[in-house]
């Protein structure tokens, strides 16, 4: 959302900028009431850029991103675009919140933890890829999370959710709402797990970073000892068994 609120920043000063050098006396100089056709010139290049301006504040601030198919997305920037289709869908906006804030921060871990290995470790070496092939393979176990949370979303029926914990009068027998009702619970419960999961995720990348950070000399095969290796190995193995 941030990047969106930057390119319409840019998109206005660039519209106000051309309307200061065409109405402006020290440049083009277009003066409205000067002559019908200058007054006509003027006032067409206000609205258009007050249009314009509409259109642009519609498109990247409102509109639905197209919808991606799962299976299709490749992309970091692909995930994000498949996940603020369901921005506004009340059950989920929080989840869909946090799911957007943690592709951001795992950008900014997965640049601060490779910066840290640069520092201490030249590529070539086996300590860096050690610890490379490990925040790699986190970076993808995040990311399959992501992917199947997109597809709880995709078959998530927001009206039909809403009416069957709406509560009131219903045609349908008890027993039949109380299994859809637990259906979708099951949804949101799928979701909030994965998420928290990715969660956890980014504090063990927080706390290798750490590690490194500390470290002065380190030999290839005390790397899988390190604490935070462990942790990281051990979350790895469990999300990759609860995924079979």
């Amino acid at each position: 959302m941030g990047a969106k609120f930057i390119k319409l920043l840019v998109l206005v000063i660039g519209i106000a900028a051309v309307d200061i050098i065409v109405l402006s006396p020290g440049m083009v100089g277009l003066r409205i009431g000067e002559s019908a056709m200058q007054t006509a010139a003027g006032i067409t290049l206000l609205v258009a850029s007050a249009l314009l301006l509409l259109y642009a504040s519609y498109a990247m601030l409102f509109r639905q991103p197209a919808a991606v198919k799962v299976r299709e997305i490749q992309s970091r920037d692909d995930f994000e675009q498949a996940l603020s289709r369901f921005r506004r869908v009340k059950p989920l906006e929080g989840d869909i919140a946090l799911a957007l804030s943690q592709i951001e921060r795992m950008d900014k871990k997965q640049e601060t933890l490779r910066s840290a290995l640069g520092q201490r470790f030249a590529p070539g070496e086996l300590s860096y890829g050690k610890f490379a092939s490990v925040i790699e393979e986190v970076e993808k176990l995040f990311y399959l999370n992501i992917r199947s949370v997109l597809n709880r979303l995709n078959v998530f029926d927001e009206a039909e959710y809403r009416s069957i914990t709406a509560g009131g009068s219903s045609r349908l027998p008890p027993q039949l709402l109380e299994e859809k009702a637990a259906l979708y619970q099951a949804h949101l419960i799928f979701v909030k797990q994965s998420l928290a999961t990715n969660e956890e995720m980014l504090l063990k990348l927080d706390k290798l970073l750490v590690e490194i950070s500390r470290l002065d000399g380190i030999e290839p095969g005390d790397i899988e000892g390190m604490p935070g290796m462990q942790e990281i190995d051990a979350l790895i193995k469990q999300t990759k068994f609860y995924r079979q």
